[in-house]
């Protein structure tokens, strides 16, 4: 019995790996031009002095608040994300609830930082996806898999040179943490009810272990916050709905960042 909107995605998440292995088999996936190339280290890009931290989000759509910007164009979108100081850009390709598809990351692939491809991934074919369209960073969401679906997924996903983001919202998912995943992401957004609560991030971070980086996600709609959760401890930030909801979400981001770097020389 489908409970909630999460399952609902995974469950169509199956039926949509189950057609595509029959119009894409692996081997043409690792044909693709993308899938011999190397990828860029977001965990380099946010420890750089210097380094914004702002994962910028290109996302069109919500289960939540529907549609958030449905004429904005990724390769402009993604281009000015990247020249305001963007540490690393994430594109939504799921299509039925997000309004996403693999052909925006392609078209954001011609900037040269990390890709993150914000996905509901439970297969591995999915990950074998994400490198043939040109990501550098796959999201595993706790809430998704069981433990060792999640290590066997990292796993997987180091051998074709992905960085791991693992996403977590609740205590009972620290148990998913394990050494193939780079960063551990607390979604201040609960996906089973779309609640926000941005102080969850700080109690959850303080449970996590030791030498992972520590990614806060949703809710941060202000540079306030960033400054809060680095000082915390948090190292990168990632950011969409509140730059998507403008029509120019180009700079609605820098001038988020300009207020960012203000604040923090003020400080």
């Amino acid at each position: 019995m489908i409970k909630n909107i999460l399952d609902k995605i995974v469950q169509q998440k199956r039926l949509e790996v189950a057609q595509a292995r029959k119009q894409s088999p692996e081997a043409v996936l690792s044909a693709s031009e993308f899938f011999s190339r190397d990828t860029i280290s977001l965990k380099e890009n946010l420890q750089r002095e210097g380094s914004t931290g702002i994962i910028a989000e290109f996302k069109r759509k919500s289960p939540s608040k529907g549609w958030i910007n449905q004429e904005a164009d990724v390769e402009e979108v993604t281009a000015a994300y990247t020249k305001y100081g963007a540490s690393c850009l994430s594109v939504l390709t799921d299509r039925d609830f997000f309004g996403g598809s693999d052909k925006d990351l392609i078209a954001a692939r011609k900037n040269n930082i990390p890709i993150l491809r914000k996905e509901f991934i439970i297969d591995e074919y999915q990950l074998l996806e994400a490198k043939a369209i040109g990501a550098d960073v796959v999201l595993l969401i706790a809430a998704c898999l069981p433990p060792q679906r999640v290590k066997e997924l990292a796993k997987f996903a180091k051998k074709l040179s992905l960085e791991v983001l693992l996403e977590l919202h609740a205590e009972a998912e620290l148990q998913h943490i394990c050494d193939e995943v780079d960063f551990v992401g607390i979604n201040n957004r609960n996906l089973k009810t779309f609640e926000v609560d941005v102080e969850h991030s700080v109690r959850l971070m303080q449970k996590l272990p030791a030498g992972k980086i520590c990614i806060a996600e949703s809710g941060i709609d202000n540079a306030d916050v960033v400054i809060a959760l680095r000082n915390k401890g948090f190292q990168g930030f990632l950011i969409g709905e509140n730059f998507m909801k403008h029509q120019n979400p180009g700079l609605a981001f820098k001038e988020y960042v300009e207020q960012l770097k203000q604040k923090q020389h003020e400080s």
